[in-house]
């Protein structure tokens, strides 16, 4: 079987040699592969057109962005995507255990070990990874700008952006609704809903154990000033949040953000648009098949469960265990 390869040639960390790693490593693994460069804009019609004419699986190589384009297009099919990271940060491949060596990468696509994760969305629009409101995807927006003109590195560009947008930015009034039911109105410089809960504490902050939990992560950073923000901005940066400037929203499948603002600029893995408010988000339990590792667990959910195993045998007596009856 060949395998369908989309690359998006301006995604990610690609490179121009991109087409030519990403066949060897696969050629490597014994894969035929059929592999295409498709702009950003058409990679879900591109996929879209893939799955109907009945390929089973679609392979995304590329960053969160064109893993999140291609991820939306199968959500909800029996097409399975199929992943090579080739971006910066590949949250996804991450917390699915995927090496970022192409080679291994493409390892695991020859096993074709197959599993259903979440999709997160809002207002239709698709992301397997987080969504924001606020500072961030306004950060982005100028960062991408700057790129665009300038030719800065994603590093430099978004320290800059960052900066500016201290100097302007002011916060979002905002109007909550959870789960259909409860309100709050808020003033914040950032409200981030990701797919699946992530971590806040150190020392794996930003990542998920689960990728099929059925919840929103709902994080709201509480009114500050300039320097607030500021120092909140650095904290993040290395891996470290204080709970008096954050506020988690427990248990959360659906949530409606309501503004006096004809327009929000929203980020969805790393992309930004421009959404008429109400924002609707939800999430879509197990929408996706992808390809992944033989585990059913991420690596972080496997170590946590392997801990409390073994703290769980070191407290029982060798008789008591000898009674109890295998579990499955």
């Amino acid at each position: 079987m060949t395998l369908p390869v989309l690359i998006n040639p301006g995604g990610g960390s690609a490179g121009n040699d991109a087409a030519d790693r990403v066949r060897a490593a696969l050629d490597r693994a014994g894969i035929a592969a059929a592999i295409e460069l498709v702009p950003g804009p058409k990679l879900a019609a591109r996929a879209t057109e893939l799955a109907a004419g009945g390929a089973r699986i679609i392979v995304a190589a590329g960053g969160d962005g064109t893993l999140s384009t291609v991820g939306g297009a199968l959500a909800g099919t029996d097409c399975a995507l199929g992943i090579l990271p080739l971006g910066t940060l590949n949250h996804l491949a991450r917390d699915l255990g995927i090496s970022f060596d192409l080679n291994q990468a493409a390892a695991i696509l020859a096993a074709g070990h197959r599993r259903r994760i979440d999709v997160a969305e809002v207002n239709g629009r698709s992301f397997v990874n987080n969504s924001a409101i606020g500072l961030y995807p306004l950060m982005v927006a100028d960062r991408d700008g700057q790129q665009q003109r300038l030719g800065r590195s994603k590093k430099a560009a978004m320290l800059i952006a960052g900066l500016r947008t201290l100097i302007t930015f002011h916060h979002h009034r905002l109007s909550l609704t959870i789960n259909d039911g409860e309100h709050a109105m808020i003033d914040t410089p950032l409200l981030f809903v990701g797919n699946n809960i992530y971590r806040r504490t150190m020392p794996r902050t930003g990542y998920r154990d689960r990728l099929d939990d059925g919840r929103l992560s709902v994080t709201v950073a509480r009114k500050a000033g300039r320097l607030g923000l500021a120092r909140a901005m650095l904290a993040s940066l290395f891996g470290r949040s204080s709970p008096d400037q954050l506020i988690e929203l427990d248990n959360v499948t659906s949530l409606r953000v309501a503004s006096r603002r004809s327009h929000l600029t929203v980020s969805c893995d790393g992309e930004t648009v421009q959404l008429a408010p109400p924002l609707d988000y939800r999430i879509r339990p197990k929408a996706l098949l992808v390809i992944g590792p033989a585990s059913s667990l991420t690596p972080a959910a496997s170590r946590v469960r392997a801990r409390r195993a073994s703290s769980t045998a070191s407290r029982r007596s060798p008789t008591r265990s000898a009674r109890r009856s295998p579990q499955g």
